[in-house]
């Protein structure tokens, strides 16, 4: 039973992979690449890996997530949705996307690897690592899914 419901998850992530709408995606990666670029230069993670995850998480900049609460990286922590919205969430609330987007980029800076990977441009290492450190739950899928991202929108050339 377990075996069959991780295949039909993993058929829905790869099924999602292939249909997502591409116009949504480049829409989202205009619209971040500086801010990507700019936080690349300041923290040594490639671009294309912080938009990468950022595409991934965020689903576009369509998921519940970023309309919510303004996180684009599926960071856990403190959030008002309760109070207000009478929502039960465990995502973290941000006031914009720079504070996301910067919050993600200090969250690598304080795992292990941070200090050997800075300013290396090698995106598959960086994912490896990221993955490792346990930043996600389904590696096997997580990885793929934002290689492709990179690799079809060509985000492995910016910094």
């Amino acid at each position: 039973m377990k075996n069959t419901c991780y295949k039909i998850f993993l058929f829905c992530c790869l099924l999602f992979v292939f249909c997502e709408a591409p116009a949504q995606t480049d829409a989202y990666i205009r619209k971040y690449r500086p801010l990507a670029d700019s936080l690349a230069a300041e923290y040594g993670i490639p671009a294309g890996v912080i938009l990468g995850i950022a595409v991934v998480e965020s689903s576009s900049g369509a998921g519940r997530n970023v309309k919510l609460l303004n996180n684009h990286f599926g960071i856990v922590g403190k959030n008002h949705l309760m109070k207000s919205k009478k929502i039960k969430t465990r995502y973290k609330y941000y006031p914009n996307a720079t504070e996301s987007f910067k919050s993600f980029c200090n969250l690598m800076t304080r795992k292990k690897f941070y200090k050997k990977l800075k300013g290396n441009l090698n995106y598959k290492l960086w994912l490896t690592a990221i993955s490792k450190s346990g930043y996600s739950e389904l590696p096997s899928v997580w990885i793929p899914r934002i290689t492709s991202i990179i690799k079809n929108y060509k985000l492995s050339a910016t910094r």
